[in-house]
């Protein structure tokens, strides 16, 4: 058994992998201990400091505050205007859940809008000074700029979904694919067969993976994908009211249509109510989130749920593992974690 002051595999000061592979938990769990967390068993947290006074680990955040390197602050950054972040469920639910981890420690969360060009380049200015320990990044578009800013200034980052498949930043995200899968199956097993889609925007990695998801079951019960009945939406009600229109002015045969977020799924309610379509006598309809909107919509509506605030979580405790890594930001780079959480078709009256 090793003894105190051991040094760890790398011949170096012991690192937060060896303690978690030396109690037998993952580097999430190490980092809460060490933070004082009280969201920790009493038998995992005396595997951890046993495993601590073996190695004799000393944590990276006592090293920083010795170092008075540390802000005791992160950034929560949301590059989209305010007026969305306020309009969309999914915002607050993600804010929800960091909150309620973020309790656990002593770190203060700050807000960050960055939905102009002016913002980023204040917010830029404001993380090249430091000011911060690590920041959250929520809804990034594939062309956004930040996250390869924030990975030139080697300030710990989690992001809410890939950029790309290639993403290299850390990222806790939904099961787009199987989520949208999941719709579109439930709707053929209703008999349905003119199934359009709104999407998201599609420089969201995870609006293109819902499209994928949609093609795929289609295609994998024999059907083909009619791109007529595909139309793009922006998450926004106006949004969804637009694609719908278009939609049903493309293939007036619709029997049902599988939007992109509960948002757009409201949009393309009012305009099938314009239309004189039933819901769901006429078309069948389903959103994604899960949102309050989707339980107090008339009818209910059908929807894939996502762990939004379960994410929000996994994002703070992977950012404060990332805080918690003392190693240089390219040897960090090596072992990346994509979280993915499943998802669940919630069936309601609407589908």
């Amino acid at each position: 058994m090793a003894t105190h002051g051991t040094r760890g595999r790398s011949g170096g000061r012991p690192t937060l992998e060896e303690v978690a592979a030396r109690a037998g938990v993952g580097r999430g769990t190490v980092s809460r201990v060490i933070n004082g967390s009280p969201r920790v068993s009493d038998a995992t947290r005396a595997a951890v400091e046993a495993a601590v006074a073996e190695l004799g680990y000393v944590p990276n955040t006592a090293a920083r505050a010795l170092a008075a390197n540390r802000t005791n602050a992160i950034a929560l950054v949301v590059p989209e205007p305010e007026t969305r972040f306020f309009a969309e469920p999914y915002f607050s639910d993600i804010l929800r859940g960091v909150g309620a981890e973020l309790a656990d420690t002593e770190m203060q969360l700050l807000l960050i809008f960055a939905g102009s060009d002016r913002e980023r380049q204040r917010l830029a200015q404001y993380l090249a000074a430091h000011r911060v320990d690590g920041v959250l990044l929520v809804s990034v578009h594939a062309d956004d700029p930040l996250p390869d800013l924030i990975a030139q200034l080697e300030i710990p980052a989690v992001i809410s979904g890939p950029r790309s498949a290639a993403e290299t930043l850390p990222s806790v995200d939904s099961d787009n694919y199987g989520g949208a899968r999941s719709a579109v199956e439930h709707l053929l097993a209703r008999g349905c067969r003119h199934i359009g889609h709104i999407t998201g925007r599609l420089d969201v990695y995870g609006a293109q993976r819902r499209v994928d998801g949609y093609r795929d079951a289609l295609l994998d019960a024999g059907y083909g994908v009619d791109e007529l009945v595909i139309a793009q939406g922006d998450f926004t009600e106006e949004g969804g009211q637009r694609a719908m229109r278009e939609l049903l002015a493309r293939d007036p045969a619709l029997d049902a249509v599988f939007a992109g977020s509960d948002v757009m799924a409201a949009g393309a309610r009012q305009a099938l109510r314009e239309a004189g379509r039933r819901i769901p006598d006429d078309v069948a309809l389903i959103g994604y989130d899960d949102s309050a909107i989707a339980r107090h919509m008339d009818p209910p509506l059908t929807s894939v749920r996502q762990p939004i605030e379960e994410m929000g979580r996994r994002m703070l405790d992977l950012l404060l593992t990332e805080i918690a890594d003392d190693r240089p930001a390219v040897s960090r780079g090596l072992e990346r974690r994509q979280v993915v959480l499943a998802t669940e078709l919630m069936v309601r009256a609407s589908a």
